[in-house]
């Protein structure tokens, strides 16, 4: 067993310094050829489609997707996959809707919509709550990929948890810092590619540890009660196929379409054409790679009956438990592989849309007029305020505690769908003093509805709350409309 470990701990080490330097080399042939100031927030508009459509996968499913989707069949079967089909309407929506808007202004940021639609007070409370909502989200994802690591890797190796976090936001600073956008279309490109391999063999090991061929293992799963996907019959379950799917196209509409973190890297694409091609396709390709996260939840809980393992309570614990214990250091290693391509493909991403949030939206600075050296200390001080978050998750350490910031952040998102909703569906302008207030008393109030219909009425709100917060900020809005 000591053999084992020492073996483990000395191959994820290699793995992760190979995995650092692919990057780096691709990060610094990308930026090797002299570039404008601007292309760190557009890529020069000339980014490669089919490159954006591959990164968005591993940039959009982040490392708890990779630890957690597996855990949810045995509570919820296969029902996730209704809101993985509503994900492919919201991207029709963001598709067809959202991205001619943003190419017709030639947006370096979204949010600038909102000033060219209402006035400067509103762009900025847009801004602003993308700025929490995003650093919040995406330091709380980054922690909890960074406690696995330590927890499997590092505390062996001695290495301190905050000397392994400045680490990982140093090297994210560093390979981003020069060309911005131009290197995340290809260095999320490379880790998605990462992931889904390291997933796709997982799965292999899984049938092989199962000694059953592909086609028994489907032809068996489909048959077991966790292959349930459609849930029609009750309403006032979280699983219900309406509220799933209606969910999922809102949630893609409101954290995609309204996202700078994942309209920048659309918004790099030559033309509006292949921008579109772009959406379209890497929202077909969430159906495969959340099928093959389900399939594995199961294929892990017939390989727990056939051998008799007895699981942990916590479903996002099943797939590192398995990986770790049963599948031997080269799957351990592949594990943690998918798990670091998820995590630093979204926190990249995260890094340099905060950066350009900060500078177009807050401090009104053009993106080609702005100097490198100003850019560069922005991005700077982004990195320092996004590792003091991570710092902060760590400091309170109680599950409880992240459960509820991450709750809170998940409101954020109703007031932008408000907003948006609000400017494209009606012409009215609004008296903008009362915007901030209007924004911030609407999660508030869903907080309340949500807290009351649970008491009173037994009801439990899921997704949908999404679509309640956002219109009582369009109801908001509504009564601050002018004549």
């Amino acid at each position: 067993m000591t053999r084992f470990f020492i073996s483990f701990h000395f191959n994820t080490v290699v793995a992760i310094l190979i995995y650092f330097t692919v990057v780096a080399l691709i990060s610094y042939w990308v930026g090797r050829k002299k570039t404008a100031n601007a292309d760190f927030f557009n890529g020069g508009r000339q980014s490669p489609w089919y490159l954006v459509a591959l990164g968005m996968i591993s940039a959009s499913v982040s490392g708890i997707s990779v630890v957690s989707v597996p855990g949810m069949v045995g509570k919820a079967s296969f029902t996730y996959l209704q809101m993985v089909f509503g994900f492919i309407l919201g991207y029709i929506v963001v598709a067809f809707l959202l991205l001619p808007l943003y190419y017709k202004l030639n947006l370096t940021s979204i949010y600038g919509y909102l000033e060219q639609r209402f006035g400067t007070v509103t762009h900025r409370v847009g801004g602003l709550f993308f700025l929490v909502y995003k650093t919040v989200a995406a330091a709380s994802k980054l922690y909890l990929v960074l406690i696995v690591l330590q927890f499997l890797v590092l505390d062996a190796l001695h290495i301190p948890f905050a000397l392994s976090a400045i680490l990982f936001v140093l090297f994210i600073f560093a390979y981003t810092c020069r060309t911005g956008i131009r290197t995340l279309v290809w260095t999320d490109a490379f880790q998605t590619v990462c992931m889904v391999s390291s997933l796709v063999i997982i799965t292999g090991c899984v049938l092989s540890q199962l000694d059953a061929s592909v086609f028994n293992s489907l032809s068996t799963m489909w048959h077991r009660p966790e292959s349930k996907i459609f849930v029609f019959d009750d309403f006032y379950t979280r699983q219900n196929f309406f509220k799933q799917f209606f969910s999922g196209m809102f949630i893609v509409v409101v954290m995609t379409g309204l996202d700078q973190d994942v309209m920048q890297k659309n918004l790099s694409c030559p033309n509006l054409k292949l921008a579109r091609r772009n959406m379209l396709s890497y929202g077909v390709c969430f159906v495969p790679v959340n099928f093959i996260l389900l399939s594995l939840g199961v294929l892990l809980l017939m390989l727990a009956e056939q051998q008799g393992i007895s699981l942990p309570e916590r479903g996002d614990q099943i797939l590192p438990f398995f990986a770790m214990n049963y599948f031997g250091g080269a799957v351990a290693v592949l594990f943690l592989v998918a798990l670091l391509s998820a995590a630093m493909s979204s926190a990249d991403s995260a890094l340099v849309s905060l950066t350009t949030s900060f500078a177009v939206d807050i401090l009104s600075l053009s993106a080609d007029k702005l100097t490198v050296r100003r850019r560069l200390g922005l991005h700077f001080c982004i990195c320092v305020v996004f590792l003091l978050v991570v710092f902060l998750f760590r400091l309170i350490n109680s599950q409880n505690a992240l459960d509820a910031i991450y709750t809170i952040v998940s409101y954020l998102n109703g007031p932008l769908l408000g907003l948006f909703a609000f400017g494209l569906f009606t012409r009215y302008k609004v008296r903008e003093a009362g915007v901030p207030f209007v924004c911030v008393s609407s999660p508030v109030l869903c907080y309340i509805i949500s807290t009351l219909a649970a008491s009173h009425y037994g009801y439990h709100f899921g997704y949908e709350l999404l679509l309640l917060n956002g219109a009582l900020t369009f109801f908001g809005l509504w009564c601050l409309r002018k004549p």
